[in-house]
């Protein structure tokens, strides 16, 4: 497969034909949940204690594709779209830091009831899970933060900032496969791990990257909730669980921010080999392991 293929696809599938297939790929439902001011597209599935999965900046909850078949099989598996993002809509809810922890807190009190969920985020998700759990330390059962936004000031790479910066600035699907081929340490390995899926989640991320709403959500997002970082007193006030997972060659949020954390905060790091900053796109069997590790549950015989 040619994982590099440049052209132009956004005439060539439709919008909700393209999700439509993504999200029927996994073994979840979607419901439409009013938020915090937000019209959220959630995916839910699985019995079990619940699990929340938060997604990154730009992207949408079908990232998540690689490793939601393991998890419904032993977690009540909740994936929102972001605030913007995907398929959820903003209607009057605040884009900064108090909008979002509000938006998380309601979207908790209706998929996961009294029942605390494991929290996990990755890049802004992250950073969101993050001030949510210095607000709300008794609502998750655990917190997991994959390559995540807000533990120091976001200062990617040159080498990612470059291409992140143009494909922002004019998204077509040649920005687009440069900024991923910084964002995964084999681009041509990811695709052919995602199979018939990797041409639908090209064509479904640079449309949402071409949509004024997504737009308008990372502008008001990402410098308010996604690069300033979370108070060092803030985050020594977590008082639940918290593990940390990431890619050993993140370019956007390096390793040694993930290591300076684990150590002031005894938080423990499971470092993912052979991966950048998306290790449940890039390595699943590895993040799952890491995953099953911080939450004191063992893999189910048949899983990857």
């Amino acid at each position: 497969m040619n994982t590099h293929d440049t052209r132009d696809t956004r005439d060539t599938h439709d919008t909700h034909d393209t999700r439509a297939q993504l999200t029927a790929a996994m073994p979840l439902t979607e419901r439409r949940i009013l938020a915090a001011g937000v019209d959220t597209a959630v995916l839910e599935g699985g019995d079990g204690p619940p699990i929340v999965l938060l997604h990154g900046q730009g992207e949408f909850a079908a990232v998540w594709l690689n490793v939601v078949p393991d998890l419904v099989r032993t977690h009540r598996v909740i994936v929102p779209d972001l605030p913007g993002h995907g398929a959820s809509e903003v209607r009057d809810g605040r884009l900064d830091s108090d909008g979002v922890v509000a938006w998380l807190d309601e979207l908790i009190d209706r998929t996961c009831g009294a029942e605390p969920p494991v929290l996990v985020g990755h890049l802004l998700g992250g950073a969101i899970a993050v001030r949510y759990a210095v607000r709300h330390g008794d609502r998750p059962a655990r917190l997991v933060l994959v390559d995540t936004l807000g533990l120091g000031w976001f200062r990617p790479a040159p080498s990612f900032a470059v291409p992140m910066m143009r494909f922002v600035a004019r998204p077509t699907a040649k920005s687009r496969d440069r900024l991923f081929d910084r964002c995964f340490l084999d681009m041509d390995r990811v695709g052919e791990q995602a199979g018939e899926h990797w041409e639908p989640l090209l064509d479904y991320a640079l449309d949402r990257a071409r949509t004024p709403g997504v737009q308008a959500a990372l502008r008001s997002l990402i410098p308010r909730v996604g690069v300033p970082p979370v108070p060092p007193a803030g985050l020594a006030r977590i008082g639940v669980p918290t593990d940390l997972i990431h890619g050993r060659h993140d370019l956007q949020v390096r390793l040694r921010t993930a290591r300076a954390a684990s150590e002031r905060y005894g938080w423990p790091l499971h470092v993912i080999e052979d991966c950048r900053d998306d290790p449940a796109a890039e390595q699943p069997g590895a993040f799952l392991d890491a995953l099953r590790t911080a939450m004191g549950t063992s893999r189910v015989p048949g899983d990857l």
